[in-house]
């Protein structure tokens, strides 16, 4: 008896509570995350790569030190994911007055965090200047352009697949998953089996460094038969991506 999928399910009548990620249920909205710091006017980044190794990740300055480019790739882990990804993300200062002094990277768990620091180069500007970030939404909980029944692309994915899911099914009537759930660690993904024979996957992702919360992810991603040995499932956890092979009853 082939498994079957259940692919995303809106959580509510408005829809997908972030359109980024169809399986996250709370926490801040959106891809990216931009924060200025208040007592050194720092700019934090957060960028979702998920699936990205710390080793593949680039940061590139353009001359002119007004921009940084962040790239990293996600490999194809196993032989059912359709194919690996590249990502690439830009952020930068947006006045004439300064230039990026030091950038400090943190790379885990599919998410790319930077503390970009900036100095003054011309004296005659104004004082105030900021970051191409501070142009993002400030309360990414409340953002509603990241609500609604459509999920979005990544816009990030320079190659491969841009969904938070994938499925295969296999000629036997298993089941292949892949889902995206950046910010979980290894051991904060769960699945759970029901009652009724569905499949639910969980992931807890915990603030890190200047976050302005922890996010949630939650969903019933298949169903299998009542009697079904749920030992022979296969979950895979790594860099922020879950990953079932259930093979058929």
């Amino acid at each position: 008896m082939p498994v079957m999928n259940i692919g995303p399910v809106p959580q509510s009548h408005d829809g997908f509570y972030a359109r980024n990620n169809p399986y996250q249920v709370n926490g801040p909205k959106g891809f990216t995350e931009f924060k200025l710091m208040e007592e050194n006017e720092d700019l934090y980044a957060r960028f979702d790569f998920p699936g990205v190794t710390k080793e593949s990740v680039r940061i590139l300055v353009e001359p002119l030190k007004k921009a940084v480019f962040v790239f990293g790739d996600a490999p194809k882990e196993f032989r059912h994911d359709s194919s690996h990804r590249k990502y690439g993300a830009v952020t930068g200062l947006v006045c004439d007055c300064c230039e990026i002094s030091n950038i400090q990277c943190f790379v885990g768990d599919g998410v790319v965090r930077l503390i970009l620091s900036k100095k003054k180069i011309n004296l005659h500007f104004p004082s105030s200047c900021s970051f191409g970030g501070a142009t993002m939404p400030t309360v990414p909980f409340l953002d509603p352009a990241f609500t609604g029944p459509v999920t979005l692309p990544h816009p990030s994915v320079l190659e491969g697949s841009t969904s938070a899911y994938e499925s295969k099914h296999f000629p036997n009537g298993g089941l292949f998953l892949r889902i995206d759930m950046p910010g979980v660690p290894n051991d904060r993904f769960m699945m759970t089996v029901e009652s009724d024979g569905g499949i639910t996957v969980i992931g807890r992702a915990p603030p890190a460094l200047h976050d302005s919360s922890g996010r949630e992810y939650r969903g019933k991603v298949a169903v299998v038969p009542l009697a079904y040995d749920n030992r022979r499932i296969k979950v895979i956890a790594k860099h922020g991506v879950i990953r079932l092979i259930i093979p058929p009853f």
